[in-house]
């Protein structure tokens, strides 16, 4: 929504769209129309992120991608007036960098992950804005499970990581792994996780094994599990319309709109 008021200040989201690393884009139909849907029902500024894609570009380029894009939003907590043609006003004018939040679907699920370790390892996104929450729905996670190397997101990891990283014991894929930073020094003060009882491609216990292990962890932050019963992996994106997805929209909205 439009506003004549130039004090007022909107919560921002950071978007990273799924598609298993390789597919999707920011500027997909069915993007635009569930965002429209997000930032209406949460009166918010979102920034739909489009970052390169394996296998042409190896992983850790798309999560250099993403973070560039979420420096840049941070950029705009600047008291200076504007210094370049790269600034949005919007962003600038009416952004609130107290209630930054990131969200991913899918393998967007898995980027909000690493953002969120990053952020805790660097202290913030910079030295003025911190990560406020962020939202995983059925994030492209993958821990040890029983005939988990059957499933096509096993498999598509191995096709796409590097040989070094190919298996459940990259911390790229498993948040869990032994090798791995611990979950303690996730940068962000709220964490909400939904997944799908019949989540096709990312099974429902990833999520419970990720909870666990925050828990486990030691780390500070608030921290809830949604489970959406009888739906299959991010329906809300395929259906925003339907009640489950309506429902869920406003479980997003009410948290980025908390500080």
């Amino acid at each position: 929504k439009n506003t004549n008021n130039s004090t007022q200040k909107l919560p921002i989201f950071v978007y990273y769209h799924g598609g298993a690393l390789v597919l999707g884009s920011a500027f997909f139909n069915a993007y635009q129309r569930y965002l429209n849907v997000l930032v209406s029902e949460s009166n918010a500024i979102a920034i739909s992120v489009e970052y390169r894609l394996a296998p042409e570009h190896d992983v850790t380029t798309i999560y250099e991608d993403a973070w560039t894009a979420l420096q840049w939003v941070a950029s705009h907590a600047s008291e200076k007036k504007f210094t370049s043609g790269n600034e949005d006003p919007w962003v600038k004018n009416y952004g609130d960098f107290s209630r930054l939040s990131v969200i991913g679907d899918s393998a967007g699920g898995n980027i909000v992950y690493h953002m969120a370790m990053r952020a805790g390892r660097e202290g913030g996104v910079n030295e003025k804005v911190a990560i406020n929450g962020s939202i995983y729905v059925c994030p492209y996670l993958l821990v040890p499970l029983e005939n988990i190397e059957q499933n096509v997101s096993y498999k598509n990891w191995i096709i796409i990581s590097s040989p070094s990283e190919a298996g459940l014991h990259s911390p790229l894929i498993n948040p869990l792994a032994e090798n791995g930073p611990s979950l303690s020094q996730l940068g962000c003060s709220r964490m909400l996780l939904c997944f799908a009882e019949k989540d096709e491609y990312i099974p429902k216990e990833i999520g419970v094994r990720f909870v666990e292990g925050v828990k486990k962890s030691g780390w500070k932050g608030d921290l809830e599990l949604i489970e959406v019963e009888d739906e299959g992996h991010c329906f809300q994106l395929a259906y925003p319309e339907t009640e489950k997805s309506q429902n869920l929209i406003k479980r997003f909205a009410a948290f980025i709109q908390l500080k």
